[in-house]
This record gives structure tokens, sequence and C-alpha cells, in this order.
């Protein structure tokens, strides 16, 4: 159930990062930034996703209060992962900086509330 459920959160976020992707460039981040290529974006979604997994279960089986580390740790561990995206604005411009950005924000959602169903906190 566990890995069925991270599957599905890495599935689905690549789904919408494909949505973020292709509106960002609609709207005109460069055709060339590769950070909005597929092969970017859903492989380190799936990093992110597992990663997460990874350190909720570990955060779930140590802490007492797992609801409270969780809910500081995940959004610093996602305003830290915004972090290389602030290196790119050369590359990406503003507008394929702020869909990575959002792409962060809409894994973390999507993550966070798979992670509730398959890892529960109590």
């Amino acid at each position: 159930m566990v890995v069925g459920g991270v599957l599905v959160a890495a599935v689905l976020s690549s789904l919408v990062n494909a949505v973020i992707a292709l509106l960002a460039r609609a709207v005109g981040a460069p055709d060339d930034f590769e950070p909005l290529d597929p092969g970017s974006y859903i492989f380190l979604t799936t990093v992110g996703v597992t990663a997460g997994a990874i350190g909720w279960g570990i955060v779930r089986k140590v802490s007492r209060n797992a609801e409270g580390v969780l809910r500081w740790l995940v959004p610093v561990v996602v305003v830290a992962s915004f972090v290389p995206d602030f290196f790119l604005f050369g590359a990406g411009g503003v507008t394929g900086v702020a869909a990575l950005l959002l792409m962060h924000v809409a894994v973390a959602v999507i993550a966070v509330t798979t992670f509730r169903k398959v890892l529960p906190l109590s």
C-alpha cells in the first residue's frame, strides 16, 4: 500500500508538473529551458516524492510528535528546495523559475496528501 501510494503521488505530481511546464512555455518560458523538459521534472519529481516518503517515515517512527515536526519540517524543506532554482534565472527567466517553484509546491501538496493516507501519523 505504501509503495503504491508513493507511486501514485509521483505519477500524479508528474502529470501536474507537465501541465505547469506546458503553461509556462505557453506564456514565455524559454523552449530550451531543460528543467521544464519531461525527462528532467519526471525524474526529479520521482526522487523528491521518494525522498519525502522516506523522510516522512523516519519522522513518523522516531518522533513522539510527528505531526508537529512535519508541520514545520515540510515547509522548511520545500523552501530549501527553491534555492537551486534561483540560480536558473539566466536560463529560465522569471517565468521558467516561477514554474519550477510552483512545481515544488504542487509536488509537496500531492505528496503530503498521499502520505497522510498511506503513512498515517497516528
